[in-house]
């Protein structure tokens, strides 16, 4: 179901199934202000939207970094209550950024839990060709960080052909700019100790994260604007 805008409109129970947790637990986290009260429809049910989404995302993220409940809920108040789901996955992305490389063991029926829905035979397969979940003894090896991205883009209307050279496209340049502020970061700090510069990449990280997707999505808007004329001023068509 979508409303006038096309904005997703989901009961509880989708909601939950889409963002891989329980219903219960979508409204413990409503009850504790981390979620914003859904709209109410026909016959007083609640549906819920993109944003809810994108906040039940985050928070997920947040606990994997270990963050207790009252961490969380400090973070998230800090947030403007205006985020759009753009705007909240830069934020997951960032706190993303603060952990290690690290993949996860799933069953099929796990995999799937994650993902928010059940996978059919191809769909296992498109993420397995994206590198976000790889077979192995019978069960998968899932990087976590890329899981959601990587059901969000078997929805998206491209080949997995264009994604995978999509996917080559940012590899090659991120690396090239990881490489080259690497570089500059390193003259900057050249005659300093090594704790200090230690406590420097780890302060600097997020930061350096959270510039590089800013700045790559307003770059990447300015691109779609030349043969997306009707792009809005969030990237919206």
């Amino acid at each position: 179901m979508t409303t006038e805008t096309e904005e997703p409109a989901l009961t509880v129970d989708e909601l939950a199934a889409r963002a891989g947790v329980t219903v219960r637990t979508v409204r413990f986290y409503s009850a504790k202000g981390l979620l914003p009260p859904p709209v109410i429809g026909p016959r007083r049910v609640g549906h819920y939207g993109s944003g809810h989404l994108a906040r039940l995302a985050l928070i997920e993220e947040l606990q994997r970094q270990g963050m207790t409940l009252a961490a969380i809920e400090r973070y998230m108040q800090q947030l403007p209550g205006d985020l759009s789901p753009r705007d909240l996955a830069i934020h997951r992305a960032v706190v993303a950024s603060w952990a290690p490389d690290a993949t996860e063991t799933m069953t099929r029926a796990e995999l799937e839990r994650r993902a928010g829905r059940p996978l059919g035979e191809e769909e296992v397969e498109r993420l397995t060709a994206m590198n976000v979940a790889v077979p192995r003894d019978g069960a998968y090896r899932v990087d976590p960080g890329l899981l959601r991205l990587g059901v969000q883009l078997l929805d998206v209307p491209f080949g997995l052909e264009t994604i995978l050279a999509a996917r080559g496209v940012l590899i090659e340049h991120s690396r090239a700019a990881a490489h080259e502020l690497s570089c500059l970061f390193r003259d900057a700090v050249a005659d300093s100790d090594s704790t200090a510069v230690k406590s420097l990449s780890a302060h600097m990280h997020p930061l350096v994260v959270q510039a590089l997707l800013t700045t790559f999505q307003r770059s990447l808007r300015e691109e779609l604007r030349k043969w997306l004329p009707d792009t809005g001023p969030h990237g919206d068509l």
